[in-house]
């Protein structure tokens, strides 16, 4: 048995826990809140701000973990350097970590040190820098912080008059205490995809069939599996993906994700070393284990005979209709299970998030059908009861 300790308890996490419990390890969850999804089913909790690095050493030192799972891109990462020193096994590796968490990293990884193809971008500190480059890369153009998650802070620049509101709103997404901006050409691409990589301590590496997803504001609102996609492009992804997990180092799974353009051009986009939102879908059955399952034995240096397609299938997230911070409020959020359930091959997911914003993910559709079914069929029948659920759109604006 292993000691586990999770850093970030949310409903990606809580999937990862379920995957290790099951196998008989032992977990820590942490967050910076309590009764976190995670939280509520591993054996052991820790609240304390993951970017405050002395309480993230005393709880390492409290602990003895065997493995520690960064789960959020809110975690002070150079200290795990200290503990793989230490004889910690980080997840995927402590470079892999610190690269990712900060867009400018992993960027400049791509696109100088390996020459992958990426959109054309700059970076900003001040508001004048980031003017000049607007004006060197035109609008429309992509505005994010360098560290931030679900879509905060992200936003589209048409025009000039809207600079100044998203270089506020990008400075006020930003996580941790990296406030620096990065603005990218917007690409006109047919569709975005994820490739699910999974680089293993004993085999090769090994990638899932790709998984359609749409995004709003940055923020992950359906996916489905399988994407179609040519073999020559899955071939460019599959060789960008296999590049800079080897380039990363370290055994995990990674969501990889790309822009399929319409002259089918395929243009590497954002990289995460562990699980991806998008591939929930993966819950749903349509591959024979899912990227929790993937994630952990890969962690754990176990046996990954082979990924293979076992069902089409869609996912689709429930949105909260409005605010619930305290007991009462959440009583008050009623998921209407019985009627979406009541449609064949279909399966809910609810997180169980202690709180609830308007426009907050607080669960997931899953439906599957054969290989080969119409999977825009599976698509409409998620998002629809998805909308059941809570009565939400999917795809309603923040």
């Amino acid at each position: 048995m292993k000691k586990i300790l999770l850093l970030g308890s949310g409903e990606l996490g809580k999937e990862f826990v379920i995957a290790a419990m099951r196998a008989g390890q032992y977990v820590i969850a942490c967050d910076r809140y309590d009764n976190a999804p995670a939280m509520q089913v591993a054996d052991e909790r820790e609240v304390f701000s993951m970017l405050d690095g002395d309480a993230l050493e005393a709880v390492v030192k409290k602990h003895q973990p065997d493995i520690i799972v960064p789960e959020i891109e809110a975690i002070r990462t150079e200290r795990l350097f200290k503990f793989e020193e230490q004889g910690i096994q980080v997840v995927p590796s402590a470079r892999a970590v610190n690269f990712t968490m900060n867009r400018r990293a992993i960027r400049d990884l791509a696109s100088r040190d390996l020459g992958l193809r990426t959109a054309k971008y700059f970076y900003a500190k001040t508001f004048d820098e980031f003017k000049k480059a607007a004006d060197e890369i035109g609008f429309p153009c992509v505005v994010k912080p360098l560290m931030s998650s679900s879509g905060h802070g992200q936003s589209y620049v048409h025009n000039d008059d809207e600079l100044e509101q998203a270089f506020r709103e990008a400075m006020e997404g930003s996580r941790g205490d990296v406030k620096e901006v990065i603005i990218e050409e917007f690409i006109d691409f047919e569709s975005e995809f994820t490739l699910l990589t999974v680089t293993q301590k004993n085999g090769p590496t090994l990638f899932c069939p790709p998984i359609g997803h749409v995004q709003k504001g940055g923020d992950y609102r359906e996916s489905w599996q399988p994407y179609k996609i040519s073999d020559e492009a899955l071939k460019q992804a599959q060789h960008m993906a296999d590049e800079v997990t080897k380039a990363l180092t370290g055994a995990g799974i990674w969501g990889v994700e790309f822009f399929l353009t319409r002259q089918g051009e395929v243009i590497f986009s954002e990289l995460s070393p562990r699980p991806h939102d998008t591939g929930m879908v993966t819950l749903g059955h349509t591959t024979n284990l899912s990227e929790f399952e993937l994630h952990f034995r890969a962690v754990m240096g176990l046996p990954i005979p082979a990924i293979h397609l076992e069902h089409a299938g869609a996912s689709a997230v429930i949105l909260s209709p409005k605010e619930a911070s305290t007991p009462v409020d959440r009583s008050l959020l009623d998921y209407n299970l019985e009627e979406a359930l009541r449609e064949d091959r279909t399966r809910i997911r609810i997180f169980g998030k202690p709180e609830a914003h308007k426009g907050r993910r607080m669960g997931v559709v899953l439906c599957y059908g054969e290989v080969g079914d119409d999977v825009d069929a599976l698509r409409d029948k998620a998002k629809r009861l998805a909308k059941t659920v809570l009565g939400t759109e999917p795809y309603m604006k923040k």
